[in-house]
């Protein structure tokens, strides 16, 4: 039972709630009765009374601390600028090491990646990777167009998500084009003053 709500999770070896994570695990012919839950989250912090039917009845409490959230890594800066026509390539980590991931869906915007739909925009790829270091997600997206512009979140079935903003650009690199403008900006000054020297010297005469 939790206490927090007094909701009875488990009875014998029957669960009664509707969250999935929770289950019993009582081997056979065995007086032992565990309630396990996956995917520890935040809110499952608390106490869990178990109850035994007995005259008297008897119970024992517990105190369940969750100490942190597995969050996942997106490598790279928050925002990332790739050229139209090229690829964009996006690893996600998931520091779980105890109970990896089940999956890890890669979102567009609000909208979930799809690879396998013949009538999606077609050119992309994802390899998952599950390791003792981890699991690690890579997201490939053949040549990019101006539509492919936006947030891509990782979103592992056990932690917290992470998040890039991609910039899929039409033409030069936003330093470059900043340095463009500067380059500009240093001729016209220059055109200036030779035009102000040709009117002082107009005007010396």
């Amino acid at each position: 039972m939790r206490k927090r709500d007094l909701h009875i999770l488990t009875s014998s070896i029957h669960t009664y709630t509707g969250d999935g994570r929770f289950s019993v695990v009582h081997p056979e012919n065995s007086e032992q009765w565990d309630l396990k839950v996956e995917f520890v989250q935040k809110r499952d912090a608390g106490i869990y009374e178990c109850q035994v039917n007995t005259e008297p009845k008897i119970n024992l409490a517990v105190q369940l601390n969750v100490e942190g959230t597995a969050q996942a890594n997106i490598h790279g800066p928050p925002e990332v600028f790739v050229k139209k026509g090229s690829t964009i390539s996006l690893t996600c980590s998931v520091n779980v090491h105890s109970t990896p991931p089940s999956s890890v869906v890669w979102l567009h915007g609000t909208k979930v990646v799809d690879f396998d739909s013949p009538r999606g925009r077609g050119g992309i790829s994802l390899e998952t990777e599950k390791t003792e270091s981890g699991t690690t997600s890579r997201l490939l997206v053949t040549k990019a167009g101006l539509s492919d512009t936006g947030n891509y979140t990782c979103q592992p079935s056990n932690a917290n998500t992470a998040t890039v903003f991609v910039h899929v650009l039409n033409g030069e690199h936003p330093a470059a084009m900043q340095h463009g403008e500067h380059g500009a900006g240093s001729k016209l000054a220059a055109w200036s003053w030779t035009l102000t020297m040709a009117a002082f010297a107009l005007s010396y005469r």
